[in-house]
C-alpha cells in the first residue's frame, strides 16, 4: 500500500537517471517491473543493504529524481539473496503517475531511504488471519510469510474489485494454509468485502489468536469492527499523509485511544480497536483539491520528451 503525501509539486521534466552496470553513484537501479493492471505495478530495486535490513511492516521513502517529492511506500517484499526490495505502487496522484511513466528497468531512483517505521511484531500466535484489500494485498504478504515461518496456521483473506485485478495469488498460496479471495463483483472467490472472508474464517475456526489487516482506512475500520465482538486482537497498518518519515513534520499524527501518535515512528502498526479511523480519513482528505490540481497540471504540461499532446 503506498503512503503518499499531498501531490502538490507541479514541476516536471526531470527523469530518473539512466543506470549502467558498474556505476557506483547512479542511485538505486530498478531491475524489474511487472504491471498488474492499468494503474498498479511492481518495481524491484537493487539495494542489498536494505534488503538485508528490511522487516515485514516497514516502509521506505522514494525520491524519483532531483526535483521529485518524497514518496512513502510500504515494502511489499524483499529478497536477501538477490539483494532486492520490492514495492507495489498504484498510480493515483501526480508523483505515482510519474513513477508509472518513468520507472522501468534501466533507470535508477535518485534516492530511497529506509527501512523506516517499526517492524511488525510477529507474535507467537498459533493461528492468524492476514487480510489485504486492494493495494494492501502487497504489504500483507511479508507478514503472512513471517507468521508461517514462525510456525503459525495462516489464513489469508485478500480482496479486489474484480478478477482482473488479482495479483500474487500464487505467492499467497505458498505461505497460507487457507486463502480466501473476495471480489466486489463475485467474478472470483466470495462475492463481497473482505469482512465476509473474516466472518467465514471465524465461523470455521474458533481459535483465531490475531488478525492483521492492511488496506484503505474504511476497509481496516470494517475489519476492526468485525473482530471487535469476538475480542480478537486486530492490528492495522495506517497510511496517513507523511512528509519526512522521522517524526519531525507531524503530518502523520493519528489518534490512538486518548493518545496522539506518529505513524512514521510509533507505527505504522496499531491496535485497530483503538484507532480513530474517522479522524484518519478526514486528514487524508485535507489536500484533495491540491492533489487534483497537481495531477491535472502534470498531465497537461509534463510529458515525455517528444510526446505529442493528445
Amino acid at each position: 500500500m503506498h503512503r503518499q503525501g499531498p501531490n502538490t509539486e507541479t514541476g516536471g521534466g526531470t527523469q530518473p537517471r539512466k543506470w549502467r552496470p558498474g556505476e557506483l553513484d547512479a542511485g538505486f537501479p530498478i531491475v524489474g517491473r511487472e504491471d498488474f493492471s492499468d494503474t498498479t505495478f511492481r518495481l524491484d530495486i537493487d539495494h542489498p543493504v536494505m534488503a538485508k535490513a528490511a522487516r515485514p511492516g516497514q516502509f521506505v521513502i522514494v525520491v524519483m529524481h532531483d526535483h521529485s517529492e518524497r514518496i512513502p511506500l510500504t515494502i511489499a517484499d524483499f529478497d536477501r539473496d538477490k539483494g532486492t526490495v520490492t514495492l507495489v505502487v498504484q498510480a493515483v496522484g501526480k508523483s505515482t503517475c510519474e513513477m508509472q511513466q518513468l520507472c522501468h528497468p534501466g533507470v535508477a531512483l535518485y534516492g530511497m531511504v529506509g527501512p523506516m517505521g517499526l517492524p511488525s511484531h510477529v507474535s507467537g500466535a498459533k493461528k492468524v488471519i492476514c487480510i489485504g484489500g486492494g493495494l494492501g494485498v502487497a504489504p500483507i504478504f511479508p507478514q503472512a510469510r513471517a507468521f508461517k515461518e514462525g510456525g503459525a496456521y495462516v489464513i489469508g483473506v485478500v480482496g479486489f474489485r474484480n478478477r482482473d485485478l488479482i495479483f500474487w495469488e500464487d505467492k499467497f498460496r505458498q505461505c497460507c494454509d487457507e486463502l480466501i479471495i473476495c471480489t466486489d463483483d463475485g467474478s472470483a472467490g466470495i462475492k463481497g468485502l473482505v469482512t465476509k472472508g473474516i466472518e467465514q474464517a471465524i465461523e470455521q475456526h474458533s481459535d483465531i489468536d490475531e488478525v492483521i489487516a492492511i488496506g484503505p482506512p474504511i476497509m481496516m475500520k470494517a475489519c476492526a469492527e468485525t473482530t471487535r465482538p469476538h475480542g480478537i486482537k486486530t492490528v492495522v497498518s495506517l497510511n496517513p499523509i507523511m512528509v519526512d518519515g522521522t517524526g519531525m513534520c507531524g503530518g502523520c499524527r493519528v489518534k490512538i485511544g486518548d493518545r496522539i501518535m506518529f505513524a512514521c515512528v510509533d507505527g505504522p502498526d496499531f491496535d485497530g480497536h483503538d484507532v480513530d479511523f474517522d479522524d484518519l480519513m478526514n486528514r487524508l482528505r485535507r489536500f484533495k483539491e491540491e492533489e487534483h490540481l497537481a495531477l491535472a497540471h502534470w498531465k497537461e504540461n509534463c510529458r515525455r520528451p517528444g510526446q505529442e499532446r493528445s
